[in-house]
């Protein structure tokens, strides 16, 4: 009998997530647990595709982060998909433009996997909550690198040593860079990435990051930016009524992007609509499936 408790004590331990496959018996767990065991399901206010579950009393009626119902699989649909996401991992270079329903696949399981470690961190006690948002992230950047690796791209977090030199080219000191994402072939850095589920106070260091990197290696070295979403819960002035809000922020994006540098690449698997029609945010960020089937072979 799966219980929320079972779950719980299985996703505070990141030894239990050490491949896809791992992910994914997780994902079916928690799937099967919600169809039956949810005290509600409580529909977003002002974007009505988002939903909330809401737990029973054992965890004092908590309520989860906004959960996109058009890209979160039921468990019978994912039971159904997540064999064939596998699959098209494993032939990722002949998925095209115009195959639409394989790209659908890689974004909605990659969503709908992570959504429902998040989903189930959000039945911590309240007091958990910095232990969950960070669980989360760590969850969130190791999954990637695997579907990176399934792909047959070999890729690491590293801390990156770049030598800061004097004007007669000696080496003063090194500083050093944590990096969620590096692919490497031998000794040269084909590709730099940051790996979080929101951009939330985050956008402006991934852009000041490449800038710095640029101008203390005197390289163009890549660098790309993978985001879950960028919604979180609001409340609304009805009592037990909620609704999202937005976390990206345009007006950084577009002054960094022209004033700075612009990224090489930005992908989300939830993506806002102002993403889709917005001038500069259109050219410049895309789905994820983008980055796995086209972009990511471009870099390396």
């Amino acid at each position: 009998m799966i219980s929320l408790e079972k779950l719980l004590s299985k996703v505070i331990n990141k030894d239990k997530f050490k491949s896809i496959s791992d992910y994914i018996e997780f994902c079916d767990s928690y799937l099967k647990y919600i169809a039956t065991n949810l005290q509600a399901t409580i529909v977003s206010q002002n974007e009505s595709h988002y939903r909330f579950f809401q737990y029973n009393e054992t965890t004092g009626f908590q309520i989860t982060r906004p959960i996109n119902s058009n890209l979160m699989y039921t468990a019978k649909e994912f039971s159904e998909n997540s064999k064939l996401f596998l699959s098209i991992l494993k032939k990722i270079k002949s998925i095209k433009p115009d195959m639409k329903k394989e790209r659908e696949i890689i974004n909605r399981s990659v969503y709908t996997i992570q959504q429902s470690i998040g989903a189930a961190l959000d039945g911590l006690p309240v007091g958990e909550s910095n232990k969950a948002r960070k669980l989360n992230g760590d969850f969130f950047e190791r999954f990637i690198r695997l579907i990176i690796q399934e792909i047959g791209i070999n890729c690491k977090s590293d801390v990156i040593q770049i030598p800061v030199l004097s004007d007669n080219n000696e080496i003063l000191f090194h500083m050093s860079y944590q990096h969620d994402l590096v692919i490497q072939e031998e000794e040269k850095i084909k590709l730099i990435g940051s790996i979080k589920t929101s951009s939330k106070d985050r956008i402006d260091k991934i852009f000041v990051d490449k800038f710095l990197y640029a101008r203390l290696t005197g390289t163009t070295v890549p660098h790309i930016a993978i985001f879950l979403n960028d919604v979180q819960r609001k409340n609304t002035k009805t009592e037990n009524q909620y609704g999202i809000n937005s976390t990206f922020l345009p007006g950084h994006f577009k002054g960094y992007t022209i004033k700075l540098n612009p990224l090489d690449g930005v992908y989300y698997c939830d993506i806002r609509p102002n993403m889709l029609t917005e001038n500069i945010l259109k050219d410049h960020i895309k789905t994820f499936d983008k980055l796995l089937c086209d972009d990511i072979w471009k870099f390396v």
